[in-house]
């Protein structure tokens, strides 16, 4: 039978709202892991840019402007992108704190509410949407599974 994996089937005595409730909390949860990955992003560049200013200072003073690199160098070289904080500790206090917390968060309330099942709403979607043919069966592309 062409049915979604029993982790993906709603436990019984389990409400829609609640369904509904659990699967906003997770799509709450896939904006943050998207948000975070933006995060690691502005990491990586600002690395790069840091990087890229060394360089530019070193050129200035090949080229003989060296008040003007030194200058650069004292005020950007190592600074801190934001109080007392490179790029890194920004990174780290943030997934200890509030992206560690949302994710215990929404595993606690699958846990309680879901059997600790994940993506019910959207593998209840799927059923809705997904095509099928004049003999009761899914249209190619349409499976319930890979299998």
């Amino acid at each position: 039978m062409d049915r979604p994996r029993p982790e993906h089937q709603r436990p019984d005595g389990v409400g829609d709202s609640t369904v509904a409730a659990v699967g906003k909390l997770t799509e709450a949860l896939e904006t943050v892991e998207r948000a975070r990955g933006h995060l690691y992003e502005f990491h990586q560049l600002i690395g790069s840019g840091a990087a890229a200013l060394c360089e530019a200072v070193a050129a200035l003073k090949e080229c003989g402007h060296d008040e003007l690199a030194d200058s650069i160098e004292r005020d950007l070289v190592g600074r801190n992108v934001i109080s007392g904080r490179w790029t890194f500790q920004v990174i780290e206090e943030f997934d200890d704190g509030y992206w560690a917390s949302f994710r215990d968060h929404e595993h606690r309330a699958r846990e309680l509410l879901l059997q600790g099942r994940r993506h019910v709403f959207e593998a209840e979607m799927k059923e809705r949407e997904r095509s099928i043919d004049e003999h009761g069966l899914p249209r190619p592309g349409h499976e319930a599974t890979p299998d």
